[in-house]
């Protein structure tokens, strides 16, 4: 079985792919005050992460990153699978902009300027949930599922 993309699907999944593996990748040489930054606003955001120490957090986050933009990157991965992977991912994100304090204006959803740099992560979620609504591949009127089901009545 070949897995071909949609060539709808091929301009967002290398352009988000790539700034996610560059973020993952400037992570991977994070300085103690950048993991203990990142670490800070993770803990505020969800707790539980209190127990790991800013290094390793950083380190694990760096690699998390790299598994999304390679699910997004790699043309083998079906859409679908890239789509779910990308919205966990990025479900976590808007949890950080929806939980850390000051990210968005009072009372409201719309960013501060502090959380426009999460809020754009808004789109990455919107476009993970439209890549796992995507159907199979289509190969043409007579080739599709729907098609063979309908010349069979």
């Amino acid at each position: 079985m070949t897995i071909a993309l949609e060539p709808r699907d091929v301009a967002p999944r290398l352009l988000i792919g790539a700034f996610i593996l560059n973020s993952g990748l400037s992570k991977l040489k994070a300085d103690e005050d950048t993991a203990q930054g990142l670490h800070g606003m993770a803990c505020t955001a969800y707790p539980f992460l209190k127990k790991l120490e800013a290094g390793r957090f950083t380190r694990l986050l760096a690699c998390a990153e790299i598994a999304v933009s390679g699910a997004l990157l790699a043309p083998f991965v079906p859409t679908r699978l890239a789509g779910a992977v990308l919205t966990g991912f990025s479900g976590g994100l808007v949890g950080l902009y929806l939980r850390v304090p000051g990210m968005r204006q009072e009372g409201s959803l719309r960013p501060t300027q502090d959380g426009i740099a999460l809020a754009k992560d808004t789109w990455m979620l919107g476009i993970g949930l439209g890549f796992m609504s995507a159907g199979p591949r289509r190969q043409g009127a007579a080739g599709s599922h729907n098609s063979r089901r309908l010349c069979r009545r």
